[in-house]
């Protein structure tokens, strides 16, 4: 059993970029530009902004499940420029490997099974372990100072 990060999809904000900032506003949603290396971490290409790059802040649900006692949503950055990573097997993106994460790991029913505060340098390790448990279907990570949503990692079977 392994597991792979995943990207949120980039369909659903698409077609945000095209609005004014007036009517951004008015949907909670700011356009921002990147004033700082590594401030703001885009979850669909999961890569930093360089500075000068546009990017939205949104409001996105990334657990859904209606039935979870933990569904949730938060803000996100995502960059005009993205294109949605395609990781492999096990990879860390360097988005992820530099920060302090909280992992938080959920069962099929999107009860959360664990939980833990995580260097990001040993996120794999972490997610090895977990996902060795048949029980773990996914974990999300999020930022730990901040608790802002990052990437979800899913198993891969077979």
């Amino acid at each position: 059993m392994t597991w792979r990060i995943d990207p949120i999809p980039l369909a659903p904000f698409r077609k945000l970029f095209a609005l004014s900032d007036t009517s951004l506003l008015a949907l909670g949603a700011r356009r921002m530009t990147a004033t700082e290396s590594g401030a703001a971490p885009c979850r669909v290409s999961l890569m930093d902004a360089e500075i000068g790059e546009t990017l939205l802040l949104v409001n996105h649900e990334h657990l859904e499940e209606p039935s979870s006692p933990y569904r949730a949503r938060g803000p996100v950055f995502v960059r005009e420029a993205a294109r949605p990573a395609s990781l492999s097997a096990r990879e860390v993106p360097n988005m992820l490997a530099r920060r302090l994460l909280s992992a938080r790991a959920y069962d099929a029913d999107w009860m959360m099974v664990d939980a833990d505060v995580v260097e990001g340098a040993r996120i794999a390790e972490q997610l090895d372990i977990w996902f060795a448990d048949p029980a773990v279907r996914s974990v999300h990570l999020h930022t730990a100072r901040r608790g802002c949503f990052m990437a979800a990692a899913g198993r891969i079977d077979g």
